[in-house]
């Protein structure tokens, strides 16, 4: 089988990467044949027969280039198959689950332009070190201290690996 799909991404610290290269293994696992680049380096959605679009998330948001890509290719997204997926902290609290429906809403925007065929929500790792403002690193290390969340990787692989399965054949028709 030749379908190309294509999986992109946003990301700040390299979360969003890492999810993104899961999902990539388990569609080249079932047949389609996939390329993953970030957002800001694809310029052509043209050869591709699916897409799946992932976005850290910021103050409730997602990246600012992710948004912008999904309106630049707004028209040719409606065409085809297309998944979306975020990565936040906010899964990663204690109870962290409870969340999930505001979560959700996250992903409104992305919606609002591009109904996606299937949507991926996923903690994401917390390394202080690689968040690039001075002033957010403060903020996790006091949020961490004060026990919002805690350092460290908290992706849930098999959670990630299921939904890749699931979008699967929504993609690779």
């Amino acid at each position: 089988m030749n379908h190309r799909i294509l999986i992109t991404y946003a990301s700040r610290t390299g979360s969003t990467i890492g999810v993104a290269e899961a999902i990539a293994k388990i569609l080249n696992e079932n047949g389609a044949s996939v390329d993953i680049f970030r957002i800001q380096d694809v310029h052509d959605i043209s050869p591709y027969r699916s897409i799946v679009i992932g976005s850290a998330i910021q103050n409730r948001q997602w990246l600012p280039e992710a948004t912008q890509f999904i309106k630049a290719n707004q028209a040719a997204l409606k065409k085809i198959p297309f998944a979306a997926f975020l990565v936040c902290m906010t899964l990663a609290m204690p109870n962290g689950e409870k969340y999930r429906p505001g979560i959700i809403e996250w992903q409104a925007p992305v919606r609002r332009l591009v109904k996606p065929v299937s949507e991926g929500q996923f903690a994401g790792a917390l390394d202080i070190r690689k968040i690039p403002s001075f002033s957010d690193r403060l903020k996790f290390r006091l949020s961490v201290a004060m026990g919002v969340w805690k350092e460290g990787d908290h992706r849930n692989w098999d959670a990630i690996n299921t939904w890749a399965k699931e979008i699967t054949p929504l993609l690779v028709k």
